[in-house]
């Protein structure tokens, strides 16, 4: 059903279980929140953290670089590559051991080496935050290490992890099951999340534990076309937790197409052209209550806002040009 509407829709839909711990599951093409619970709370996320870490010292730098480790990274708390004041190591290697070995001591040299201290990198990471629409994260390190206001949120993290997958660079460095450090005399570094090595569909993601936040994880599983992300805060069982919300989406939901490809009549004298079809991953009662939607400007007549609404509310939109 196609509707020419002068209004615009934003939604946010979940399911809310009552749980201690929070979770988010989205679509990763889209980022549409699927199910979750307590989603938008903040929360300690750990060294989920890192994701973020990892794609700021990316963009930011030639993987060839070396960087020359200070004292304060070498002597970072918590889980460590061993890396020595004075050593020399690539930007790459540092990103290895920061998402496959979870090393603080990676975190704080990439974060020294890129914003030029830790305060400067965590205003980077902030910055970035900001731009994406993250509204319930705030960082203030690179590692996760506890602080009481270094926070984000089940939904928030999920959509780091969705962003960063769009780097091809991230994708391969976190999709990594094993690597050898050319620095540490070809020690083989294994990554630290069970699910990839036992290639049962994730193919990338990120581990976290602080005594504060507890058990934290990402986890980015692909099926057929089917993508999604799976996000726990505070999940003791996390690893079955996460295998079960995946399974869920790929026996309840599949890609539907929305709308196809090629022009609508939008007024009397305006049609509008989708360039590419409209697919969206949907469980079946979602199909059933779909409408499309053109949101018209008054003021702009070179294009228009289309909308695939769910419930009255949008959860997809894409700019089309009216001719």
């Amino acid at each position: 059903m196609f509707i020419a509407s002068i209004c615009s829709f934003f939604i946010f839909f979940s399911v809310a279980e009552a749980a201690s711990a929070s979770y988010a599951v989205i679509d990763a093409d889209t980022g549409r929140l699927l199910f979750g619970s307590n989603v938008h709370e903040k929360k300690p996320i750990a060294s989920l953290t890192k994701m973020w870490t990892a794609l700021i010292a990316i963009e930011n730098n030639d993987l060839k670089e070396e960087v020359e480790i200070s004292r304060q990274a070498a002597l970072s708390e918590g889980s460590s590559i061993y890396l020595e004041p004075g050593d020399k190591v690539t930007i790459e290697e540092l990103l290895y051991g920061l998402m496959l070995r979870s090393g603080n001591d990676a975190a704080y040299a990439l974060a020294e080496h890129t914003g030029g201290s830790i305060e400067g990198f965590a205003d980077l990471m902030n910055e970035k935050a900001r731009l994406y629409g993250l509204n319930n994260t705030y960082f203030t390190n690179p590692s996760g290490l506890h602080n009481d206001l270094h926070l984000s949120s089940a939904y928030d993290t999920a959509q780091m992890l969705r962003i960063a997958m769009q780097n091809d660079t991230f994708k391969k460095i976190s999709s990594t099951i094993n690597y050898k450090s050319p620095s540490k005399n070809g020690v083989t570094w294994q990554n630290k999340h069970k699910l990839l090595r036992q290639q049962v569909g994730a193919v990338s993601g990120k581990t976290g534990f602080t005594k504060i936040a507890g058990r934290t994880l990402a986890t980015y599983f692909e099926q057929g076309e089917e993508k999604v992300i799976v996000v726990t805060l505070g999940e003791s069982n996390d690893w079955q937790v996460h295998t079960s919300l995946a399974n869920k989406v790929f026996s309840e939901y599949d890609y539907v197409t929305v709308a196809d490809k090629g022009e609508y009549k939008a007024t009397e004298d305006k049609i509008v052209e989708l360039k590419k079809p409209i697919k969206l991953l949907l469980n079946n009662e979602e199909e059933k209550k779909l409408q499309n939607v053109l949101h018209l400007s008054r003021k702009q007549n070179e294009f228009g806002i289309w909308h695939v609404m769910l419930n009255n509310e949008s959860i997809y939109a894409t700019k089309v040009n009216l001719k």
